[in-house]
């Protein structure tokens, strides 16, 4: 039976969580928001999703470690783990086109693919 390694651990929970419409629409919101994060509210406004059904999946985007949840007086504010979206596209590219990577947009991406010769 093959170990599956930490690397491999984390991004398979964090594709687990992302595999989820709402979750996924909810992440990104989080993404747009930047470091200021959103509340609960916001975010299901934003959605056009029922509070108590974005709770559920909230939380499974802070089990996956793809969002923090902080206390702001009254309110949580969450926030997306840039570092951990970073590590994981760089996880899903680090071997691609044999360990080439090109930059576009600033970001590492899959070199496009050659014709066979």
């Amino acid at each position: 039976m093959e170990t599956i390694t930490p690397q491999e651990s984390q991004a398979l929970r964090a594709l687990t969580a992302l595999s989820q419409a709402v979750r996924l629409r909810a992440f990104r919101e989080l993404v747009v928001a930047g470091p200021v994060g959103l509340t609960p509210g916001a975010i299901a406004e934003r959605l056009d999703v029922a509070p108590s059904s974005l709770s559920f999946h909230l939380k499974e985007l802070v089990h996956a470690d793809l969002v923090s949840a902080e206390p702001q007086g009254r309110h949580l504010i969450y926030r997306a783990h840039f570092h951990r979206m970073n590590a994981l596209l760089g996880y899903l590219t680090e071997h691609c086109c044999g360990g080439r990577t090109s930059e576009r947009a600033g970001a590492a991406v899959c070199c496009e693919p050659q014709e066979a010769p």
